[in-house]
């Protein structure tokens, strides 16, 4: 009867295999236009590597999110350092600001103006942390483009 593979297994192991592996690091001052800039370099880098549709808008919004949050809960004229990590179908992002403190997520009334963001992260990535260090605090998540 011969081996007994399972097809869709093999596929994505022959489809991670050919994707792009992609590692790099941004650093913007931490102004109100450093969102933006964040996620069409995002946006672009991973849709280089093959990551579209769906994936790609989660990955621009989660990063758009986190960079926000680096940006309003940072020090002021500090830095928010990104990296973006693309290995096969996962996308793996990670924020940093120099500020210390540890993100939680919030549940604001429907009428708040704020507060969403790690709501969004949890909801919506496939894994996501925290952890703080001398560097600052950094927020990371990832998202699998193969789900």
């Amino acid at each position: 009867m011969g081996d007994v593979r399972h097809i869709a297994s093999a596929a994505s192991v022959r489809r991670r295999a050919s994707r792009l592996v992609l590692d790099e690091e941004r650093v913007v001052s931490a102004e109100t236009s450093a969102p933006r800039a964040i996620r069409h370099w995002v946006m672009r880098a991973i849709a280089a590597a093959e990551i579209v549709g769906a994936p790609n808008q989660v990955v621009e919004l989660l990063t758009g999110e986190l960079v926000s949050n680096a940006v309003v809960h940072g020090p002021e004229g500090g830095s928010v350092r990104v990296r973006l990590t693309v290995d096969g179908y996962l996308v793996r992002v990670e924020v940093t600001d120099e500020g210390g403190g540890h993100p939680t997520v919030l549940h604001p009334e429907p009428t708040a103006p704020h507060g969403r963001g790690l709501a969004l992260v949890e909801a919506l990535a496939t894994g996501w942390g925290t952890w703080a260090d001398e560097a600052g605090t950094t927020v990371w998540f990832e998202v699998d483009a193969d789900e």
